[in-house]
């Protein structure tokens, strides 16, 4: 493994687009995760892969494998669907739905979201279900929680109520908020809607829990989630300018103490970071040495035009390299990825971007390799006494 300098050029724009430490971020939450999705980076984890009661905030995952269906066909958003006696059974948050009923799939996705119905989300997981159940769903939803990289999720139901067993952690509902934002961008305007009325019944319960959604600071989702376990939850997502951060909260005491959060989260968030750009793609940062080829180094350089976030107070802490295995025997071809760019922060997880080589090289041809080899005998054992000595003579 080969460590190299940066060139002067790149290092100094690290150095000054990269003012450390930003203040830490003290949250009264249990739990938290705080993930800019614009640069993928993780701003914040306290007790992030810790499996936790997760409440309704679990309801995503019901939403997202029902959008999976609509998207393939399994499921329509005009498509009506009866209400079991098991739906209609639960109470808390609901669309207060009767086995009578017959609602289509938009109004029970709708449901889910803004009025947190536990009815819906089990209507929803009736029909998705392989076997009919709520508990088949429940097995795969866990399924496809590990298939997405959800390591730390396990599920009892489609709606959160407290169950043995039933458990998400914040970073896999970070992963989740994100993949819902990326996946589905048809879709995630749903998340901002701040009242449904469905069919008129109890206006009391048609508003969005979202506390910060009418504040003006650009969020515009996700999930509210609260039961006496859990304490009082939120999978949060706000946009200003280009950037996006997704938050997501647990263990709160109350329904303000939730909201504060979230709004500290958000500003800090976007006050104390900046987006940078560090190099552009073809822009050289440093070299590798290159085994039996027609040049004997060749250009490191990022693929794409590199961008990172970066705390905006002090001046310290900041270290970056390259590392490689080389030499590089060739032949190279430009692009290829030969190591990477490590950026190391005080107050965030380190950055390791690939780094591509820059130009094709060739395989050196016999004179070049004639003269690898010699430099490795020269090297390996050194000149030879008689050949020196009569050199020296006939000199």
């Amino acid at each position: 493994m080969r460590f190299t300098r940066l060139s002067r050029a790149v290092f100094a724009l690290l150095l000054a687009v990269t003012p450390l430490a930003a203040q830490a971020f003290e949250t009264r939450a249990t739990a938290a995760y705080v993930y800019d999705q614009t640069t993928g980076t993780v701003l914040l984890s306290k007790n992030a892969q810790e499996p936790l009661p997760p409440a309704s905030m679990s309801k995503l995952m019901t939403i997202y494998m029902a959008f999976e269906a609509i998207a393939d066909g399994r499921l329509l958003l005009d498509e009506e669907l009866a209400v079991s006696s098991h739906a209609a059974s639960f109470g808390g948050s609901s669309m207060f739905l009767d086995t009578t009923d017959r609602v289509s799939v938009e109004d029970l996705v709708r449901g889910v979201i803004i009025q947190s119905g536990n009815d819906a989300s089990v209507v929803l997981a009736e029909a998705l279900s392989p076997d009919g159940t709520e508990a088949g769903f429940a097995r795969l939803m866990t399924e496809r929680a590990r298939q997405m990289g959800m390591m730390n999720s396990s599920f009892a139901n489609s709606s959160g109520w407290p169950a043995l067993g039933h458990r998400m952690s914040m970073e896999d509902l970070g992963i989740l908020a994100d993949r819902l934002i990326s996946d589905f961008p048809t879709f995630y305007p749903l998340f901002a809607e701040e009242e449904f009325a469905f069919d008129g019944r109890v206006p009391s319960n048609s508003r969005n829990r979202n506390p910060v959604l009418a504040m003006g600071l650009g969020a515009d989702g996700l999930k509210t989630g609260h039961t006496q376990e859990a304490g009082y939850g939120l999978v949060g997502s706000a946009k200003q300018g280009d950037r996006r951060i997704v938050w997501v909260i647990t263990g709160l005491d109350t329904p303000q103490e939730r909201a504060e959060e979230s709004v500290k989260i958000i500003n800090w968030a976007f006050r104390q970071f900046a987006e940078q750009q560090v190099a552009t793609a073809g822009t050289q940062i440093a070299s590798a040495d290159v085994w039996m080829g027609s040049a004997s180094t060749v250009g490191l350089t990022v693929a794409e035009d590199l961008n990172l976030l970066v705390p905006v107070l002090n001046q310290d802490g900041v270290s970056a390299e390259v590392v490689y295995t080389g030499p590089v025997e060739a032949p190279i071809a430009a692009g290829q990825q030969l190591g990477e760019l490590v950026v190391r922060f005080d107050e965030l997880p380190e950055k390791r971007i690939p780094l591509v080589a820059d130009a094709d090289v060739a395989r050196g041809g016999f004179g070049t390799r004639l003269r690898t080899a010699a430099m490795v005998l020269w090297q390996k054992f050194g000149p030879v006494d008689g050949a020196d000595a009569g050199a020296a003579e006939g000199a």
